[in-house]
């Protein structure tokens, strides 16, 4: 008998807020592997805030999810069959094989990975997309100079880590902003922030005041909607804004602007970006990301739901910040 693949599949689009009933767990057999061809384990999945826009059937910078089929994703496995000479069993992979147990590939947009110094679940975290993310935006848009003020949203997230640990690194005063005092007593205890702003007790415009008194030089939005409002009134003339992604929104929340006058008054740069647009960057950036998590002076934590089955759960608490760092799926 065929062994068989479990897969989650998106079964209907999200009117609103993405509920259990938008995906569907199903059962196919595993077909027996062409000539040139590899199968792959995933030992975990990726779950990410970009997935909920493709689940949308609407303009975007990439092609909306499909119905009926995988749901897109980083994976992280090993390869446990194959039937091409470039890539032998036993070899540490990722790649984006989607909500699944096994993937079969010709070796397409797979990558080797290492994980005798670098634990193979990192390589969807800090030294992943969202490591790179953090590192590009930081780098290239927020470009930050040492005495530099920077605040980072969701900054106990994957991206949002990472960044913060990076400009410590270049010497900047770095505020980060999360949800709860357990992630901003991990912000500042463990991450090394200078200090973490509460979204959830309010009064952002006057807690930033008092957390960066000389104003804000560079500022890494993942969240959009009212806090980015609240830092950009405190941004410094000439201050830069990486745009990554605007999760208040992203289930249909009006993202309203209520001081575009602003970017003119203070000149702000303000630039959105899609990691996957600058592949150039990578190298350099997984270089010194892989490094950092080798020797511990990157730190991250990790949310993980144990089996296949409790990826959408784990997606929904995902999009409500219930995930306390990188979310992931282990498979096996």
């Amino acid at each position: 008998m065929a062994e068989m693949n479990h897969q989650i599949l998106l079964a209907s689009r999200p009117s609103g807020a993405v509920q259990p009933a938008n995906f569907r767990l199903v059962e196919v057999p595993l077909a027996p592997l062409a000539d040139g061809q590899v199968r792959v384990r995933n030992h975990y999945l990726s779950l990410d805030p970009y997935m909920r826009g493709r689940m949308n059937d609407s303009k975007s910078y990439a092609a909306p999810q499909p119905l009926d089929a995988v749901m897109i994703g980083g994976t992280a496995g090993e390869i446990v069959e194959s039937r091409n000479p470039a890539w032998t069993v036993g070899t540490k992979v990722v790649g984006m094989a989607g909500w699944q147990e096994f993937a079969t590939s010709d070796g397409t947009g797979m990558q080797r990975v290492d994980d005798s110094h670098v634990p193979l679940s990192a390589y969807l975290g800090p030294v992943g997309m969202p490591g790179v993310t953090a590192w590009y935006g930081l780098n290239r848009i927020c470009t930050p100079k040492a005495g530099e003020t920077v605040v980072v949203s969701a900054a106990s997230g994957a991206v949002g880590s990472v960044v913060g640990q990076l400009a410590k690194q270049k010497g900047c005063r770095v505020v980060g902003i999360a949800g709860g005092s357990a992630k901003c007593s991990y912000v500042v205890d463990e991450l090394g922030f200078d200090a973490c702003l509460d979204y959830k007790a309010g009064a952002i415009d006057a807690a930033l005041r008092d957390a960066a008194p000389d104003g804000v030089d560079g500022y890494f939005d993942n969240v959009g909607g009212a806090i980015l409002d609240s830092v950009m009134l405190a941004m410094n003339a000439f201050g830069r804004i990486a745009v990554c992604g605007a999760i208040a929104g992203y289930d249909g929340e009006p993202l309203v602007m209520r001081r575009p006058t602003l970017i003119l008054q203070s000149r702000l740069k303000i630039e959105g970006f899609i990691v996957s647009e600058h592949m150039g960057d990578w190298p350099a950036a997984l270089g010194e990301l892989g490094g950092l998590v080798a020797k511990g002076t990157l730190k991250y934590r990790e949310s993980v739901a144990e089996g296949l089955a409790r990826a959408p759960e784990a997606f929904i608490g995902l999009l409500k910040g219930r995930n306390f760092g990188k979310q992931l799926v282990k498979l096996i």
